[in-house]
């Protein structure tokens, strides 16, 4: 059986085609420095995102690949904030990176990453664990937004 890619895997491919774009045809530079340092506070915020969502998969001994099967329905801390805490530290990850390369191409990758987290990752997690969980994902569903709130 062919193993599925993850949604890690698009997200390196996401980051070079970035620093491919932003180095090899950047666009017009649309932020300057001091101000491109802005960009650290969505990296940092993604970055804790991710280390937190992973630990509380950890700690509740679930999968966190999107292709297996859930033994327990996550619903506090991160995954009060988001449904899908690590897609949306992915997103802050490189919008941080992209806010701090100031090139307006480099957000081409980013927005690819979303769609195919939206139309791809998203629906099936959200499919199975509605399955697995019923209404107690429904309630869950009801209660956190998809991507932030």
């Amino acid at each position: 059986m062919k193993k599925p890619i993850l949604p890690p895997t698009y997200f390196y491919l996401a980051l070079l085609l970035m620093l491919a774009l932003h180095y090899l045809l950047p666009g017009p530079v649309w932020l300057s420095s001091p101000w491109t340092f802005l960009g650290l506070f969505p990296f940092l915020a993604g970055v804790a995102l991710n280390l937190l969502a992973d630990a509380a998969f950890k700690t509740a001994g679930t999968t966190v690949k999107p292709y297996e099967s859930s033994t327990h329905l996550l619903t506090k801390g991160v995954f009060r904030i988001s449904r899908h805490p690590m897609y949306l530290g992915f997103i802050l990850i490189l919008g941080g990176i992209w806010i701090y390369m100031g090139t307006l191409m480099p957000l081409l990758p980013l927005v690819a990453l979303g769609l195919v987290l939206e139309r791809v990752f998203i629906p099936l997690e959200e499919r199975m664990l509605r399955e697995q969980f019923g209404e107690a994902y429904n309630h869950y569903a009801n209660t956190a937004r998809k991507w932030f709130g």
